[in-house]
C-alpha cells in the first residue's frame, strides 16, 4: 500500500504537467526528459509490455498523464529493487491475491537482504570500536565472527585474543597428523 502512496508522491514531484488537461499528451522526448531518461529506455519498456503509449496520425508515440504515472510507478519500483520482469508481473497481475503473493515474496527477499546488511554493519561497527593493532586478535570482533560462523563464543581467549589451540590427543601430533 505504501508503495502506491510513494509512487503518487514521486509523480507529483517529478511530473510537472504544463497543461491541466488530462487528455494532453507529450512526445517520447518530453516524457523521457521529465524523468531524466533516455528515449530508448521508454522504447525498451514498451517492448517489454510495461508501457503502451498511444500513437498519433504520424505513428509517433504520445504519452498521456496515465502513461506518465506508469513511468513513475516503474521508476519507483526500480528504486525499490524490483527488476523489470517483476514490475511487469506485478502490474499485470490478474488480481489482488496474485499481486500480493508477488509482493510478499519480494518483501521476504528484501527482509533477508536487510538482515545481511545489518549483520555487515554490526561487523564494521565492531571493527571500528576495536583498539587492537590486529583486528583478527580483537576478542569482541572474533566473538562476533565466531557467532556468525555458528561456532559460538570462543571458550578462552588468550592475551592475543586468539582462541585456544585444539587439544592434541595421543594419536595426533601438534600438526594434527598421526602421532609418532
Amino acid at each position: 500500500m505504501s508503495l502506491v502512496v510513494d509512487m503518487c508522491e514521486i509523480v507529483r514531484l517529478n511530473v510537472d504537467m504544463k497543461s491541466s488537461v488530462d487528455d494532453a499528451t507529450v512526445s517520447i522526448g518530453d516524457a523521457a526528459a521529465r524523468f531524466g531518461l533516455a528515449t530508448h529506455v521508454l522504447r525498451h519498456w514498451e517492448a517489454m509490455g510495461l508501457l503502451a503509449p498511444s500513437r498519433n496520425a504520424g505513428a509517433r508515440r504520445r504519452y498521456t498523464t496515465g502513461d506518465l504515472y506508469r513511468i513513475a510507478i516503474i521508476l519507483r519500483a526500480k528504486e525499490g529493487g524490483f527488476g523489470l520482469e517483476e514490475i511487469r508481473a506485478i502490474l499485470s497481475a490478474p488480481g489482488r491475491a496474485e499481486r500480493r503473493a508477488l509482493l510478499l515474496r519480494r518483501r521476504a527477499e528484501l527482509a533477508r537482504r536487510i538482515a545481511e546488511a545489518q549483520a555487515s554493519l554490526d561487523l564494521i561497527d565492531r571493527g571500528l570500536e576495536c583498539e587492537h593493532e590486529d583486528l583478527a586478535a580483537c576478542p569482541n570482533f572474533r566473538a562476533q565472527v565466531a557467532a556468525r560462523a555458528g561456532l559460538g563464543v570462543p571458550r578462552d581467549l588468550s592475551a592475543a585474543g586468539m582462541p585456544p589451540r585444539p587439544a592434541v590427543n595421543e594419536t595426533q601430533n601438534e600438526n594434527g597428523g598421526p602421532g609418532a
